[in-house]
């Protein structure tokens, strides 16, 4: 265990011993501030693996969709491609790459806010700046926008059934010698609002979750666009909510732990309710598109062809880029449990990828 996990925990550990039990929101905000702060978490040597480290496919086809809705809707001549949580920045560097390839060279913007990340980024992408959030986007230009797992990492808060009411579920410490190890259970603190119609009949127990953070950039970010033009393709795993369910998950070494042992040493998530990002966009005067499965998306925009492409081009590398399509698209791996979503302008065209 690192001296900064035992500072962290130490400083959960102070916040409870003082104030009283705190939210699982409060939890994992912590946590990942904690994790993403110090750390590249991709890759082999890392904790997980997203679609744009699997293949160069992923980030050609979502660029080429932006560049297409950006063409066929006038090709403004600014725009803004903006990536929220990019990673390693692997993903806009082969959009832009496959953007180039059609004479689109936008700007480039990154929501980010990790200093070890931003640095990788620019080793990458020498000519991006990062903003700290939605707000501190540039005003003047349409925004091309990509969010891959990113709402999946943003604090939620969670809602137990007790008896007839609902309740914040909280954590506290341990009771045990472990002085990093903390418990979740329901808190004295009753919730009365933001509870969906569909919870009325849960059971005892049940766990709701209310992504009041996910909403909020949701809706930071379809207002900009609704002023300044352009379009969201959001990718991550979830559902079509609201429903009734626990999902929050830790990921360290490419494996399940436990979330509530060593905070700030995983990666800390929850399944993403796009019905909910859906409703925000619309609240702002937007289209909005899907979700579809990301299977669907990538057939769509042609990754049987460009892998098809790839593999003539370098036959050496013709098995590694079908088990890459193969782990992308199919249902067994990546293919249904991954959604995509868009949101869109109302004077700007549909991304391609959405027919049913």
């Amino acid at each position: 265990m690192s001296a900064d996990t035992l500072k962290l925990a130490d400083r959960l550990a102070r916040q409870i011993d003082s104030g009283g039990p705190i939210s699982i929101a409060h939890y994992m905000a912590e946590a990942n501030q904690h994790y993403y702060g110090t750390r590249d978490p991709l890759g082999v040597a890392g904790d997980f693996t997203t679609a744009p480290e699997i293949s160069q496919m992923f980030g050609e086809l979502v660029g080429l969709c932006l560049a297409d809705i950006w063409m066929r809707s006038g090709s403004r001549p600014h725009a803004l491609y903006t990536e929220l949580g990019p990673g390693r920045g692997t993903l806009a560097s082969d959009a832009l790459r496959a953007m180039a390839s059609v004479d689109f060279t936008p700007e480039v913007r990154f929501v980010e806010t990790s200093p070890t990340l931003r640095e990788r980024q620019r080793a990458l992408i020498p000519n991006v700046r990062h903003c700290d959030d939605v707000a501190g986007l540039p005003g003047d230009a349409p925004l091309l926008v990509v969010a891959n797992e990113f709402f999946d990492a943003l604090p939620v808060r969670q809602i137990v059934r007790a008896g007839d009411e609902w309740r914040e579920r909280v954590v506290i410490r341990s009771t045990t010698e472990d002085s990093d190890h903390f418990l979740p259970m329901p808190g004295y603190r009753r919730v009365e609002s933001g509870i969906p119609s569909m919870a009325a009949d849960a059971l005892e127990g049940s766990i709701l979750e209310l992504p009041m953070a996910g909403a909020a950039i949701a809706l930071e970010l379809a207002s900009r666009i609704a002023r300044q033009g352009g379009a969201a393709i959001i990718i991550d795993y979830g559902y079509e909510g609201p429903a009734i369910g626990d999902t929050l998950q830790a990921v360290r070494g490419h494996g399940f732990v436990d979330p509530f042992v060593d905070p700030g040493e995983s990666d800390l998530t929850t399944h993403v309710d796009f019905t909910m990002i859906g409703n925000m966009a619309r609240q702002a005067g937007l289209r909005v598109l899907g979700p579809v499965s990301q299977g669907s998306f990538l057939r769509q925009l042609g990754i049987d062809a460009r892998a098809d492409q790839l593999s003539r081009t370098t036959p050496a590398r013709a098995a590694e880029v079908e088990a890459a399509r193969h782990r992308l698209t199919a249902d067994d791996a990546m293919g249904t449990l991954f959604k995509v979503l868009a949101f869109v302008h109302p004077d700007w065209v549909d991304p391609a990828g959405f027919d049913a």
